[in-house]
């Protein structure tokens, strides 16, 4: 886990929480069990934690419950015993509803409780979830991930971290079963910024990795052959290993959806607005990704983008 601080960071944290060679277990309420979260969960019962996991889709309580966790019958079970509560939801008002509603996180939790938001939401809600959070006496950070599905289930997501640094520092156990990079990156909405940057730029990855297979196809090239030697040079990117495939054998079954990336991509727009920035490119794939949701693709995997850019060259 990497900070401000660098490898001293990573000293202080692993003095804290190694005690004679051995983890320091929590118990974990975890909100949200879907693809992200389940596997985040199941992976936090792997490392040893006790985890009491809430969803409004009993199937996916279930899959926790076989994976070796608990089961809460509401968000005030989940969190009023646990020492650590983990929240990954859909979207902005899932989070305001959930953290700050009547019967909800911080009505439940206890005095010191430490509230990690996986959630990708709009920076200025972190900053409100955190401000209430404090006057509740609980501790907050912003921790959205990025990896997508395959780096949930192998515990090796990159996790962008907004709060104070000592709650960062208390919360270093937690993040490492989930994550394989986990960085610190200033106070609270400060992972948010840094999620939307990173969303902005996987949508660009996948709108030219489109452009360019389709380009590929139209030159009658091997496109298995040309995605191979792109993805060794510069041109290479982790966009493309993961979705260089599924673009070229047309297969979008979701690990994130395009109508969660459409959301992000109205964060990324409405951040830039706020803080004055021009994001000309960002604009463009904000569009495409408007309409793929437009026309009915919100459901498949955000590698479906790809439906746009042939749709427009008149190919399939």
């Amino acid at each position: 886990m990497s900070g401000f601080g660098g490898d001293s960071d990573r000293s202080a944290l692993t003095t804290r929480h190694n005690h004679g060679g051995r983890t320091t277990m929590s118990k974990v309420g975890f909100i949200g069990l879907g693809i992200m979260g389940g596997p985040m969960a199941a992976n936090l019962v792997k490392a040893g934690h006790e985890v009491i996991g809430c969803d409004r889709s009993q199937p996916r309580v279930d899959q926790l419950l076989a994976d070796g966790g608990k089961a809460a019958a509401s968000v005030a079970d989940a969190v009023r015993d646990a020492e650590i509560i983990i929240t990954m939801l859909p979207d902005s008002p899932d989070v305001e509803g959930v953290v700050l509603g009547e019967d909800g996180v911080l009505a439940n939790a206890r005095q010191g409780a430490l509230l990690i938001d996986c959630s990708t939401i709009r920076p200025d809600v972190s900053r409100r979830v955190a401000e209430a959070a404090a006057e509740k006496g609980v501790r907050a950070l912003d921790a959205p991930v990025s990896g997508g599905e395959p780096k949930a289930i192998d515990g090796t997501l990159s996790i962008m971290v907004g709060g104070e640094a000592d709650v960062f520092a208390a919360a270093a156990e937690v993040l490492d079963a989930v994550g394989g990079t986990v960085v610190h990156v200033g106070p609270a909405g400060a992972g948010q910024t840094v999620k939307a940057a990173n969303q902005l730029i996987v949508a660009g990855n996948i709108g030219l990795l489109a452009e360019a297979l389709i380009f590929l196809e139209a030159h009658g090239v091997d496109t298995e052959a040309g995605l191979k030697v792109l993805g060794g040079g510069l041109a290479g990117s982790t966009v493309l290993d993961a979705k260089g495939e599924k673009m070229r054998n047309r297969e979008f079954a979701p690990g994130f959806r395009i109508e969660l990336h459409h959301k992000d991509m109205g964060i990324v727009q409405a951040a830039a607005r706020e803080a004055g920035v021009t994001i000309p490119l960002g604009a463009l794939v904000s569009q495409l990704v408007a309409a793929a949701q437009a026309q009915g693709d919100g459901k498949l995997d955000h590698s479906a983008l790809f439906k746009q850019i042939a749709q427009l060259n008149g190919r399939d």
